[in-house]
């Protein structure tokens, strides 16, 4: 199948197609899949995507297959696969079980996907995935001859491509000054200390600058992104997405069809049925343009200024029913008796009861166990897109988001006016918000998305109880995290505490972390180097 974007073809030696064809679905796509390669050497390629602005192919080229004459042999021959995939249709199509599709996963790469898709992608909560990242590789490298950014078809046949590719060009065009000008500012703010070597600082430095600008990168932006994931993940992600009201995402769930269909065809018969796939996929688009509508109907009235992050709703009980809750496993009341018994504690016996729960914490993946799962906090969020990229990851929660555009206002790093770099940084977020507008007016609040840079700011909702609680604001409140994110998770810390009034809860995340930091990488790149060191 053509498809509708212009996707940039990887150069190889006829040598190098031929030795990649043993381990790649194909040579000259941006969604292929690995084959024949052993797990470890499938998760190391896609944990380098957060790293490198190099492709899969080219990193399986270079740092995996050294020995190109005796290459790596395959170790997973088609043995057997006739009666597996007898089984697989007498099990799954007779009997409709659909467990039997989780039982076979593909490493997925999915590449030259504009982060607009890359969030439509990355919505299911049962697969993982592995994302290139805005802080290790400058964005201003470009790819097929211009700057790494989706021209989508509706603006492409739209009389606004002009003025579109023209804004992409000047935001990635400044995000590359600003950086040339930052790296060398952040230097002589801070030099390099004694003992570091010259890539720990190096690297710090580069971090902070792209930290600092990354804001200026338009949705637009292309991504590398890999995916782990079932049979019955991806068949669930391609009806979503061959169901999605833009374009780019439908021709790249035809891309992600076909290269699946090439390792997994037995797990995929449904996507594209009449009767199955294709009937679940308007289902899912007749209730999304319902609800829009009722939105637009209903949902109108003006909103005061506001916090960046409202805790909106939480349960009074909240530790008396945790309290119970860990109690419960070790004993042999029911649940709401033990609910009683909590209720007649006293404070002190309370606080027993949560030491015992979450004992002594060596370090923030010692948490405590499903009992933290008896409660949960639902937050309303206005954040720049940046952060929300970074939040949005975490699939244990539940999180919805509305269209990103330009109508909530910007954020602007202090940095550049103490560089006198603010007015620019203005004058392009102001045109943005103009071509956004336009695009809305001309092709709607979908394909408007495209043009907001990531500095914008996003309304979106996350629940999540306790338990995840922990993972999520121990982890994203560490001094290495972006300055924009850490925020936003250290005031739902302190909403938790000061607004829920849930103490013991909050006092429980002990590895939260409210300190500030300039050189948010720096420890991190101390660590890196240091186990470098120690495994040579």
């Amino acid at each position: 199948m053509l498809a509708a974007v212009a996707y940039v073809q990887e150069p190889f030696t006829d040598e190098e197609a031929a030795l990649l064809s043993r381990y790649v679905s194909n040579v000259d796509r941006p969604v292929f899949a690995l084959m024949h390669l052993p797990e470890v050497v499938k998760g190391a390629l896609f944990a380098r995507y957060s790293r490198t602005s190099k492709s899969v192919r080219r990193l399986l080229l270079d740092e995996f297959i050294q020995d190109r004459e005796g290459a790596i042999e395959a170790i997973a021959e088609e043995v057997g696969t006739d009666r597996a995939a007898q089984l697989y249709d007498r099990v799954f199509l007779e009997y409709g079980d659909d467990s039997v599709a989780q039982l076979g996963g593909v490493h997925l790469a999915c590449e030259q996907a504009s982060n607009v898709l890359t969030k439509a992608l990355e919505w299911g909560r049962l697969a993982s995935y592995l994302e290139q990242s805005t802080r290790y590789i400058p964005y201003d490298e470009p790819l097929g001859g211009r700057y790494r950014y989706t021209v989508p078809p509706e603006i492409a046949r739209s009389p606004l491509a002009d003025r579109f590719t023209s804004l992409m060009d000047d935001l990635f065009s400044t995000y590359s000054d600003f950086v040339g000008v930052l790296i060398p500012w952040f230097e002589e703010r801070h030099p390099k200390e004694e003992g570091d070597s010259n890539w720990v600082w190096r690297s710090t430095i580069k971090a902070k600058a792209f930290d600092t600008v990354r804001g200026m990168l338009p949705a637009a932006t292309t991504s590398n992104l890999g995916i782990y994931a079932s049979g019955q993940a991806f068949e669930q992600a391609l009806i979503r997405l061959r169901a999605h009201p833009l374009e780019e995402a439908r021709d790249y769930a035809d891309l992600m069809l076909d290269e699946l269909r090439v390792v997994i065809p037995e797990f995929l018969t449904r996507v594209d049925r009449i009767d199955r796939g294709d009937a679940w996929g308007s289902y899912l688009a007749s209730i999304r343009e319902a609800t829009e509508a009722k939105a637009a109907e209903l949902a109108s009235r003006a909103v005061p200024d506001r916090a960046e992050v409202t805790l909106v709703d939480w349960d009074p009980d909240a530790e008396l029913k945790v309290a119970a809750a860990a109690l419960y496993a070790g004993s042999e009341l029911p649940d709401d008796v033990l609910l009683d018994v909590t209720r007649d504690l006293s404070a002190e016996q309370l606080d027993s009861v949560f030491a015992a729960m979450v004992g002594e914490r060596g370090n923030r993946r010692h948490k405590p166990g499903r009992a933290a799962e008896r409660t949960s906090y639902r937050f309303d969020v206005l954040s720049d897109y940046g952060a929300f990229r970074d939040l949005q990851r975490h699939r244990l929660l539940t999180i919805e988001w509305q269209r990103l555009s330009t109508r909530h206002g910007y954020a602007t790093p202090a940095t550049l006016g103490e560089v006198g770099l603010a007015d620019r940084w203005h004058g392009l977020m102001a045109e943005a918000a103009e071509l956004y507008e336009a695009v809305r007016g001309e092709l709607g609040p979908d394909v408007a998305q495209y043009v907001v840079p990531f500095a914008y700011r996003i309304r979106y909702m996350m629940q999540f109880n306790a338990r995840e609680a922990f993972h999520l604001l121990e982890l994203r409140t560490q001094p290495a995290g972006h300055p924009d994110y850490r925020r936003v998770c250290q005031e739902m810390h302190r909403l938790i505490g000061e607004v829920a009034g849930h103490h013991r809860i909050q006092a429980a995340m002990s590895y939260v972390d409210h300190s500030t930091t300039d050189l948010e990488r720096l420890e991190e790149s101390r660590r890196i180097e240091a186990k470098r060191s120690t495994s040579t």
